[in-house]
């Protein structure tokens, strides 16, 4: 989230040396450019989706506070492999744990690539909990789920309920258990925040689910 190549003159003579030292150099920046520029698109549509729909249908009531005091990281992985996507995972809890909650509250970890498939995410997702109970951060981290084909048990593909989880790209969202205590007990019956969710979901006209969620009409 997204991102996701003959004449005999004396310049001729050159242009191996030339081929060899500078174009690498060249294409390392290019490839460098064009990465940058796909995460940049992969953060805007994913702020745009925190911004439209978590919080602006209120889905998750301690979202609001961390982004407008912008302690919220988005970190976007673009690992190759599983085993390195896991890696990676890793260090964005210890990150998160030795970072003070005052400069980052929470981590959205982004996963582009390699979890398209919502069945394949659900495993990595069984191994990120893993990774954060092996860490001894149970207790400590919660993870929330979110994925463009999000679809929870028993419900039908096409279930409104199941947009109150779809994101543009599979994410893990990182959640301090002790921000997320201190937000519910000064919010009414937080227990009856899925249901309420999902109740929105149903009062959205045809017309607002396509601008909220324009990335489930991509393919």
């Amino acid at each position: 989230m997204p991102s996701n190549k003959i004449s005999k003159n004396i310049s001729d003579v050159q242009e191996p040396c030339l081929e060899n030292k500078v174009t690498p150099m060249v294409v390392g920046h290019l490839d460098s450019a064009i990465n940058n520029d796909v995460n940049s698109a992969i953060e805007t549509e994913v702020w745009q989706w925190l911004d439209s729909v978590v919080i602006g249908l209120n889905l998750c009531p301690f979202a609001k506070k961390p982004r407008t005091q912008q302690q919220i990281e988005l970190h976007v992985s673009n690992k190759p492999s599983m085993v390195a996507m896991s890696e990676d995972f890793e260090k964005a809890l210890l990150k998160l744990s030795k970072t003070p909650a005052e400069q980052t509250d929470t981590t959205v970890f982004v996963i582009p690539h390699l979890l398209e498939d919502f069945y394949v995410y659900l495993d990595f997702l069984d191994s990120a909990n893993t990774i954060n109970s092996d860490l001894g951060f149970e207790g400590v981290f919660q993870l929330a789920s979110f994925h463009p084909d999000y679809q929870f048990d028993g419900a039908e593909a096409d279930a409104r309920e199941n947009l109150t989880n779809r994101a543009p790209y599979p994410i893990i969202h990182i959640i301090r258990e002790d921000s997320m205590s201190r937000v519910l007990k000064q919010y009414p019956d937080p227990e009856l925040i899925p249901e309420r969710n999902m109740e929105k979901m149903e009062q959205l006209s045809t017309n607002e689910v396509n601008q909220l969620f324009p990335y489930l009409n991509k393919n």
